[in-house]
Parts: C-alpha cells; sequence; structure tokens
C-alpha cells in the first residue's frame, strides 16, 4: 500500500504553517547560502530561539565570508554565544568562510560533495542550504525526520543517511524541500521522541506507530 504523502503533507502544513525552524526563517528573510549555511552550523545542538537571536547580533557585524573573517575569532565567539559549541563554531565560520573564499571564489557550491567537504558540514546541513538556500531538490534528514519516518512506517532504517536514500526513492520530489520542517516542527510539537502525543496528532489514522510502546 502505498503511502498517502497528499495527507500527511496538507494536514502538516495546515497545522503548522507559521511554525518554522529558525534556519528556515533565515533563508526566507535572506535567500542567501552563505548565510544559510551560517545559520545551520549555529543551530547545531542549539535550541532555535538561541540560534535566531545569535543569527540576529551576527547578521548586525557580518553577512559576507570577508567580513565574517574581519572578525576576530573572541569576538565572534561573544556574539554568537550562548550558541552550543560556540567557540568550535566561530572557528568553523572563520574556516568555512576561508574556504569560500579561497576555493569558491566567494560563493558557497551548490552540489553535495563540495559542500561535504567543507569542515563541520554534514549531509543533513548540506541538503539544507541546498533547499533553502538554492531553491533546488533535497531531503534534509535529521533526527525527527528519521524517527517520524520510521515510526509512520514510511521507511525502515538504522540512521539518518539511510533515511534520506529511502526517502529519495518513495517521496514525491515536489514534497522533498518541505518535508524536513514540516516533520522536524511535528517531531518537537507533537511526534515526541519519547510519548508522543498520539491523541492530538493530525496524522494518527495514517500512523503505524512502529515503536511506539508508549503515548499520550
Amino acid at each position: 500500500m502505498t503511502f498517502p504523502f497528499d495527507v500527511m503533507i496538507k494536514k502538516l502544513s495546515s497545522l503548522y504553517r507559521d511554525d518554522v525552524p529558525s534556519v528556515t526563517k533565515v533563508a526566507e528573510q535572506e535567500r542567501d547560502p552563505f548565510l544559510v549555511l551560517v545559520g545551520c552550523i549555529l543551530s547545531l545542538r542549539t535550541k532555535d530561539e538561541v540560534t535566531e537571536a545569535a543569527m540576529e547580533r551576527l547578521l548586525k557585524k557580518a553577512r559576507t565570508p570577508r567580513e565574517m573573517l574581519e572578525l576576530p575569532l573572541a569576538e565572534l565567539s561573544t556574539i554568537i554565544y550562548p550558541v552550543g559549541f560556540y567557540r568550535t563554531k566561530a572557528k568553523t565560520i572563520h574556516e568555512i568562510s576561508q574556504t569560500v573564499l579561497e576555493k569558491h571564489s566567494g560563493r558557497v557550491p551548490d552540489t553535495m560533495e563540495e559542500l561535504l567537504s567543507f569542515k563541520g558540514v554534514g549531509r543533513k546541513t548540506a541538503n539544507i542550504v541546498i533547499t533553502e538556500g538554492f531553491n533546488k531538490a533535497g531531503i534534509a534528514v535529521d533526527t525527527h525526520v528519521h524517527r517520524i519516518s520510521n515510526r509512520l512506517g514510511i521507511v525502515s532504517t538504522k540512521n539518518p543517511d539511510q533515511t534520506e536514500q529511502a526517502l529519495r526513492k518513495v517521496l514525491p520530489k515536489r514534497y522533498w524541500k518541505i518535508i524536513n520542517m514540516l516533520l522536524v516542527t511535528h517531531g518537537k510539537r507533537t511526534c515526541t521522541p519519547l510519548s508522543p502525543f498520539c491523541s492530538r496528532c493530525p496524522i494518527n489514522s495514517i500512523c503505524k506507530k512502529a515503536g511506539v510502546t508508549r503515548s499520550r
């Protein structure tokens, strides 16, 4: 039986249309692949509200790779604090800025292979840059997308990379760019890791609840 993707996307879009992750907000406002990439780096292991506030402070000081490099590491660290691992992320932003200038003529590349060559960039971040920065097709899979895709019964995989590859085979391409935003928000608000709120879930009727032993 084919999974009813149209039903899922319609219901989740209606519920979360105004509730999107902070990196997506940066993309909507800026449409700049470099700033989307920086936003992704800041967001790792950091709450959305902390990421958003840090990004707002940073944009007042620097918006380009060259401007980022002109900020001393200590100042950059202070600006983005208290994002998780802020000192390490400051170094990563400097290294990425240097690479963009020296190897890519100041422009962030739009291919998975080139993006993965940057320090601190994994497949999830690369896919977000491709989808949100360049408006191209990609599927960004984090722990929420991985967990919910398996819980729904869409895929049966062991890690996010496997989930991405499996989704590429079954998810209609028109939904590739939006799936991350919807499932991340759904995972935070309703389909939580432990004891999900199945009683109020809009897609409860099409969920196989794989692995769910307790719910609310």
